[in-house]
């Protein structure tokens, strides 16, 4: 199993001087993160879809190894080719798209959207409503995973730890949890003001290593 710790976004000033050191300007932001963590939650593309010159530069100030998870929004389904074209510019660097979806079950939109996402993508559906409990193994027969889902047989894995602060045994207790999988796992920790996210994506990450 493999694992890819890290938090939702990095573009924090905030995080300075706890976790980007003073003399880091926010432009040098990515790169000094990159060179600690495996991956990051890109969530203004739920927003706002960037340039491909935009994620090219991105692209450019990560290692190799290093994943974006890139926020999808359903409600935007027939802007799903765009998208595609525009997050592939990451090239390799490119991890899971995270599909939020608010509205209640209906499968009809679903199957519009594994239809509208090109399958060779990892794709994580973000389904908010409860109505969608019990989806899991329709969606991993299409390759796809349910955000937050310990299904064993999911192709891979995606969770969102939304819930701080988080001690030292509940760290371990998620540790024990993830490295129980035999799927890849995309974990993230939520932003916070204080430059708590990556001070608890790193405790978990050497516990997972």
């Amino acid at each position: 199993m493999q694992a890819f710790v890290g938090t939702s976004g990095w573009s924090y000033p905030s995080w300075k001087p706890g976790f980007y050191p003073a003399d880091v300007r926010p432009p040098d932001f990515l790169r000094f993160y990159a060179e600690r963590f495996q991956t990051v939650e890109l969530n203004t593309t739920g927003y706002r879809l960037p340039a491909e010159e935009q994620f090219e530069r991105w692209a450019a100030q990560v290692p190799d190894g290093f994943r974006f998870a890139v926020k999808f929004q359903a409600y935007r389904a027939e802007q799903a080719g765009t998208f595609v074209e525009r997050v592939r510019a990451l090239g390799d660097r490119l991890g899971p798209i995270r599909v939020v979806l608010q509205s209640a079950r209906d499968e009809g939109m679903l199957e519009l959207l594994l239809g509208s996402l090109d399958p060779d993508l990892q794709l994580a559906f973000d389904l908010r409503h409860p109505s969608w409990e019990g989806i899991e193994p329709q969606l991993s027969a299409a390759g796809a995973v349910r955000v937050d889902s310990l299904d064993p047989d999911a192709p891979f894995h995606y969770l969102r730890l939304r819930e701080p602060p988080y001690t030292d045994e509940q760290l371990a207790e998620w540790s024990e949890r993830i490295g129980a999988l035999t799927a890849p796992a995309f974990v993230y920790l939520r932003h916070e003001d204080e430059p708590t996210a990556p001070a608890y994506a790193a405790g978990l990450a050497e516990l997972l290593s």
